[in-house]
């Protein structure tokens, strides 16, 4: 028997069709997982559950119940629960009191009753099998032990239904296996769950259906026990060809960049190395560690273990100015946040990186910059009126230009690349494609780091493919497919294994 039913749900944002006519059922008492690629619309379709998003189209019926206008308040006391990725929780605050918060026992003069809320709490806690201590505080807590006092938040007022967004993301093996563990028990009393998540191994281990989304359609249901990880993971990419022609091969050099155990938060043992004149792409889903190992080689985040070599020598200090002076640039992910200076021109925001490795100079000469400006605008097909404009007058593709100008100005020879096509048009980004390709023929090594398949397809020589921190599996060039890819991001290899 169902106890949640959703019909053709339809949502767009400004015109742009991101759920198209959805279909989801939950069965009473099972563990239910939502399948996509980042972009599928699983988090909009939870989202129009729980009420924080109006649907355009369809129908919802909860436990017997029509929903016409789901609100966060209203699925909440039908009970729904939403336990997000990014946990809710007040570290200064007790665990009770974060059981308890905006919905606390009192007495009839308004005063906190709180003797009862620790003695259900800690009932609670028993009934779960949780060794968590009411009056302890949060910030005391384990990760693990956070994520089930979030769980706890939910069944203290009876949620049916419990939607876990990512919920293992930070934890580790002991903690995941405690709290499958709980899902399991709480599943075996009634308790039905959608599970959100990309890792194969923790999919067949606990769920009993799956539903799978691509592009915001709906693609196909059924049981976990009727299908393998090879078969999941061709739902959520489709079949469709990936265009490739823009790659082009080239003769290498020797080892530009070298990467020997390296570890730190969010990766650990990473050893890879990367050749002259080559385009190494690192990929893995959100959280994998792609993106810190390439921050940690420019030195913007700490290492625990490790070295890195440029040209064979060992980077003997770990920091950002260090990593520039070996000749290793980087442009960062979110542009908005970690690239753009508003209130520079676009003149002063090339030349940042440039001036940062220069600036025991006494003088700025600015006639040599208007020069190489005009060289890096001719070269980049810099789309700009006038350099003294502001870099905001820009179009996305231009800024990304500039921010890639930046880091040429300063000459290194190994330029690392966090998702550089994120937020520009189509247009734009098959500039950019060209872009780099034709800056590792005149010799540069490059490191992208990219979730989309397709831009690994038309660059790179070699994938590396990262999962939980860990560096999994490197493809060449001829093995770069998106089935390949996500059953390595996965990990459904080992599944298949299993």
């Amino acid at each position: 028997m169902s106890i949640l039913e959703m019909r053709g749900i339809c949502k767009a944002f400004s015109g742009v069709e991101v759920l198209k006519g959805v279909d989801l059922t939950i069965e009473k008492g099972e563990i239910h997982t939502i399948l996509g690629e980042n972009g599928a619309g699983k988090s909009t379709l939870m989202n129009i559950l729980t009420g924080v998003l109006p649907m355009d189209r369809g129908s919802i019926v909860f436990d017997g119940q029509t929903i016409e206008h789901p609100t966060v308040p209203l699925t909440e006391k039908l009970g729904i629960a939403f336990v997000h990725q990014e946990l809710n929780l007040f570290p200064t605050m007790k665990a009770y009191e974060n059981l308890f918060l905006c919905k606390e026992y009192t007495n009839k003069f308004g005063m906190l009753k709180k003797r009862t809320m620790i003695e259900r709490a800690q009932a609670l806690f028993d009934e779960m099998g949780v060794q968590i201590d009411p009056i302890a505080l949060v910030s005391d807590l384990s990760m693990g032990k956070k994520q089930l006092l979030e769980i706890a938040k939910a069944l203290l007022f009876d949620a049916k239904l419990l939607i876990l967004d990512e919920p293992t993301t930070a934890l580790n093996n002991e903690e995941i296996d405690r709290l499958f563990e709980i899902l399991r028990d709480l599943r075996g009393k009634g308790k039905s769950f959608i599970f959100i998540s990309h890792k194969m191994p923790e999919i067949f281990s606990l769920c009993d259906r799956y539903t799978v989304l691509r592009n915001g359609e709906f693609v196909n249901q059924g049981n976990i026990a009727d299908t393998d990880a090879e078969a999941l993971a061709r739902m959520m990419v489709g079949s469709s060809y990936v265009n490739s022609d823009i790659y082009r091969r080239r003769e290498l050099g020797e080892e530009a960049l070298g990467i020997q155990g390296l570890t730190g938060n969010g990766f650990s043992n990473v050893t890879l190395s990367a050749k002259k004149g080559e385009i190494l792409a690192l990929t893995g889903l959100q959280g994998s560690g792609s993106s810190e190992v390439m921050q940690a080689v420019f030195g913007s985040v700490p290492v625990d273990a490790g070295a890195i070599t440029v040209f064979g020598r060992t980077l003997k200090r770990h920091g950002i100015h260090a990593s520039m002076k070996a000749g290793i640039s980087m442009l960062p992910s979110n542009r908005k946040e970690n690239s753009v200076v508003p209130d520079m021109s676009i003149h002063e925001n090339m030349f940042l990186s440039e001036h940062t490795l220069t600036g025991s100079r006494q003088h700025i000469f600015k006639k040599a910059e208007k020069k190489e400006y005009g060289e890096m605008k001719t070269l980049l097909n810099i789309k700009a009126a006038d350099s003294e404009n502001a870099v905001t007058s820009l179009s996305g593709g231009n800024q990304q230009k500039i921010f890639l100008a930046r880091w040429l100005c300063t000459g290194g020879d190994i330029m690392l690349l966090d998702n550089p096509t994120q937020g520009i048009d189509v247009g734009s980004k098959a500039e950019i494609y060209q872009l780099i390709l034709k800056l590792a023929e005149t010799g540069k090594t490059i490191l992208i780091n990219t979730l989309e398949i397709n831009e690994i397809q038309k660059m790179a020589d070699r994938c590396a493919v990262f999962y939980d921190g860990k560096l999994l599996k490197i493809l060449d060039h001829d093995e770069i497919d998106e089935h390949t890819v996500m059953m390595y991001s996965t990990n459904a290899v080992q599944a298949m294994e299993e």
